[in-house]
């Protein structure tokens, strides 16, 4: 039977531009190489108050690859990063793929056992990491695992600056049983010349719990990477060499490919302080004046509520996109009337290796009448997004359902992993686990995760329709919703919130402000008030750590 979703209708949405297929560069390293042929003394790497051009990028990235393979790393073997938002994370991301190396970025919030996992399940060849998690924990670690070299890095070279709100740690004397980073990129190696890669290969073991189980790697390809990446620098232009401001973690798909990927391929300069602290990021904002960024809703939301926050921290700002976390509409609209910018809302994960859908620049995403929720964009034109049942089965424009994704930036599984593979990607396809809709006109609408829904007395609660509602509190600043055991109902709506800077409201208010724009099966019976609700490091709130509190 011919797929409804087949015709694409989403297509009369883009500009002819838009619309038009990429052929994306091979590799990373093709596309880095291509901006160094180009632009080689243009900033590639701004920290603090540290520079980089992209010739001397090359030059040291080419010394740590000449490193690695001195120190026995084979092409094809596996380089951890733990590293902050710094140049250190690009350098060595560089080289180990000038190695023929796969890299596997790991999140420097993990502990031990969380590190332990991806070293084996990986087998990890080398890792690199701060000096300081190298001296707290990971040299044990490393010790009892499959890794052989490891490369420690020291967050205050390559600036001078040393902001105390984000760089307020010692130097530490290079620890024993690594090399320094920063010593080895300077060392002039050449690197390896047999170790090509090719797009096909795998660029990046990405860890992440998919869609449901431990975590697991997706094998982000290195032209999934540089498609998505292409797809961003076209469909969503800014001049060539303009700044983009690493607001996502760079460990995450999201800031691998929207924020590194993307800058490289127009040659442009990252923006780089390595972690997110509200007041350095404006700071950086009114000195760098960047002309994109992408982060999720969380962390606009801090921005926004910082004391002396401006419309001019945000005047340079040609394009700014939202991901990785829900964007609210009243989120929005209250950030363009106090800030000016109108942020693009945009979906993906990281086994479609970042976006598979976005809000072109010439438009504004539709709020769906009924539920409230914002529209996350339209897919490109090379992608393919349909909503199924639980069979499988398409369900009409309108109707909700799983989406599942196809086209050139999903990844081609999980690592090691042929039965999680099977499960999550039939015939090629991604099944993502969320739930969510199209409309005829091909604007998506993500709803909530399968495995979020709440059963109340037999009818289904979404919390994203709840948070919705009260994001449009005035005193409201961050919203979670998730489901508690109810002798009476199975299950009943609890919400926990933030509140917004001097403002006032009690729970008892914020559960009647539900309940009259409800149905009654969904208000909160519970609301708890929080000084700060737990997040990732990538910013997206943590709804099973409250729900295992509640």
């Amino acid at each position: 039977m011919t797929s409804i979703y087949a015709a694409k209708p989403w297509l009369a949405q883009l500009s002819a531009a838009q619309r038009a297929d990429i052929d994306p560069p091979g590799t990373v390293l093709d596309s880095f190489r291509a901006a160094v042929a180009r632009a080689p003394e243009h900033t590639a790497l701004a920290y603090f108050d540290g520079r980089l051009g992209y010739r001397e990028v090359d030059e040291l990235s080419d010394s740590v690859a000449g490193h690695l393979a001195a120190r026995g790393l084979r092409p094809g073997e596996r380089v951890a990063l733990m590293l902050q938002n710094t140049p250190h994370f690009v350098i060595a991301l560089l080289g180990a793929w000038k190695a023929g190396a796969v890299v596997v970025p790991l999140n420097p919030m993990y502990k031990a056992g969380e590190v332990a996992h991806v070293l084996h399940d990986a087998d990890v060849a080398a890792l690199v990491c701060s000096d300081r998690a190298w001296a707290e924990y990971l040299r044990d670690t490393a010790a009892d695992s499959p890794v052989r070299i490891a490369l420690t890095a020291c967050e205050l070279d390559l600036q001078t600056r040393n902001d105390q709100r984000v760089l307020g740690f010692e130097r530490l004397p290079v620890p024993a049983g690594a090399d320094d980073l920063v010593t080895v990129a300077r060392m002039g190696l050449a690197a390896p010349g047999e170790s090509r890669i090719a797009g096909d290969d795998t660029a990046l073991i990405s860890y992440t719990s998919g869609t449901s189980g431990t975590p697991k790697g997706a094998m982000n390809t290195h032209r999934g990477i540089t498609y998505n990446a292409e797809r961003q620098r076209t469909g969503h232009p800014v001049a060539e060499g303009s700044g983009y401001f690493a607001l996502a973690p760079l460990f995450h798909i999201t800031g691998m490919v929207c924020e590194l990927a993307t800058c490289i391929a127009n040659a442009g300069t990252l923006i780089l302080t390595y972690r997110f602290h509200p007041g350095v990021v404006l700071d950086a904002f009114a000195e760098h004046r960047p002309a994109y960024t992408v982060g999720p809703s969380t962390a606009f939301m801090a921005l926004a509520a910082t004391p002396g926050v401006t419309r001019d921290h945000f005047a340079s700002f040609e394009l700014i996109s939202s991901g990785g976390a829900p964007l609210p509409p009243a989120l929005v609209e209250r950030f363009r009337a106090g800030f000016g910018p109108y942020i693009r809302n945009g979906y993906g994960l990281t086994e479609c290796t970042a976006p598979c859908a976005s809000v072109p620049p010439e438009k504004e995403a539709p709020v769906d009448p009924v539920s409230g929720t914002l529209s996350v964009g339209v897919p490109g034109p090379q992608t393919v997004v349909r909503i199924v049942d639980l069979e499988g089965n398409e369900v009409p424009f309108g109707e909700q359902g799983e989406i599942v994704v196809s086209g050139p930036q999903v990844v081609p599984g999980y690592w090691r992993r042929p039965d999680a593979t099977a499960e999550a990607f039939p015939d090629g396809e991604l099944r993502t686990g969320d739930i969510g809709f199209m409309d005829r006109d091909g604007w998506l609408y993500v709803v909530d995760r399968m495995k979020d829904m709440i059963n109340a007395s037999g009818f289904k609660v979404w919390p994203r329709e709840v948070e919705d509602v009260l994001y449009t509190h005035p005193a409201v600043r961050e919203v979670a919703v998730v489901g508690i055991p109810d002798a009476y109902r199975g299950e009943s709506v609890k919400a926990y919130v933030s509140l917004r800077p001097g403002a006032e409201a009690d729970p008892a208010e914020l559960a009647a402000y539900c309940k009259e724009r409800l149905a009654a099966y969904k208000y909160p019976r519970e609301v708890e008030i929080l000084a700060e609700l737990p997040k990732t490091t990538s910013g997206k709130i943590l709804r099973r750590e409250l729900r295992t509190q509640a």
